[in-house]
């Protein structure tokens, strides 16, 4: 972009994409920015590089827009000083965490080119740990040199370099790994995980079942007895944790089969493979019970539902083809 316009696209994207803010800057005649946003599901990693400026976010702007959620920031390039709820500190090469329902002035400062930063938007819905727990680690400058912080800082910087090889179901995967690291980085240094609430155990032991679930749908062999043995607590333990979610381990697991065998069958790449196939690759073992519960789900049969698919391809490719 021309020059004297980077300043207000960067003071426009980031208060539309991010949330409602004020910038100022000593080089708005010749600003630069550059942010990369890789989606992860449940929370957004984003790469942002620009000049020396200063931020602040006001309680007129949260009124205009507030996203709920805490932001993660891992300064590699320059430095920060955030301010808010009345504490400030100044964060180099580690990370620091801001709470986007509160006031707060940050400034960004660079000595020699511009600043770097990882960014982690996290909703607060998806972390187990509630605000008033969380509340001393905000504007703490977090440390990155051993611990389960030092393995988030190298996680997130793999992530995002390697996320240009990685399809949109791994990212989703990896957004659901990323809450339970920063779960447990958090509940570390709040003390212990053993210190942190019994819902929080209990959610990140969910999480992680959630987990284990998307990475092993392919196994004919994956129940909720399997997935009690694989973690080491009983059957009813178990169910009592899924007691409040809109379904049962069970019905999880089948719905997130038939979602995938769904979406597999619409794939021209798999049109070479039966019905039956697709069936087997998401774990159903016997077609007539696949059929019958994709039928209830969907309101149509598989093959039902792969002719429509092909059927709007060649919709498709007609019309882009026509003059």
């Amino acid at each position: 972009m021309p020059p004297t316009d980077r300043f207000e696209w960067f003071l426009e994207t980031v208060s539309n994409e991010v949330m409602p803010l004020s910038l100022s800057s000593d080089r708005r005649d010749n600003f630069h920015a550059d942010i990369h946003d890789v989606p992860l599901g449940p929370v957004t990693l984003s790469a942002f590089e620009f000049s020396p400026m200063r931020a602040w976010r006001s309680a007129k702007h949260i009124r205009q827009g507030d996203p709920e959620g805490y932001q993660l920031v891992l300064v590699t390039q320059g430095s920060l000083r955030v301010s808010q709820e009345g504490r400030e500190t100044l964060v180099a090469g580690d990370f620091v965490l801001s709470d986007t329902s509160s006031p707060m002035l940050t400034e960004c400062l660079s000595a020699d080119g511009p600043i770097h930063a990882l960014t982690l938007h996290i909703p607060r819905s998806v972390l187990p740990l509630s605000p008033r727990r969380l509340g001393p680690l905000l504007v703490h400058r977090l440390p990155i040199q051993e611990g389960t912080t030092a393995i988030l800082a190298e996680f997130l910087r793999t992530l995002f370099g390697q996320a240009a090889h990685c399809g949109a179901e791994a990212l989703l995967s990896m957004g659901s790994a990323t809450v339970d690291l920063v779960t447990a980085c958090f509940a570390q240094h709040l003390q212990s995980l053993n210190e942190a609430p019994v819902e929080a155990r209990s959610q990140l032991v969910l999480q992680r079942i959630r987990h284990y679930i998307e990475h092993n749908l392919p196994d004919p062999d994956l129940s909720p007895r399997t997935i009690a043995e694989r973690h080491n607590i009983s059957l009813r333990t178990l169910y009592t944790l899924f007691d409040g979610e809109p379904a049962s381990i069970a019905g999880v697991i089948r719905r997130r089969r038939l979602e995938r065998c769904h979406d597999d069958l619409a794939r021209p790449e798999m049109d070479h493979r039966t019905v039956q196939a697709i069936a087997a690759r998401w774990g159903f073992t016997h077609p007539a019970t696949f059929s019958r519960s994709f039928r209830e789900t969907y309101g149509t049969t598989p093959t039902e539902h792969r002719a429509h698919a092909r059927q709007h391809r060649r919709t498709d490719t007609t019309e882009q083809a026509q003059p």
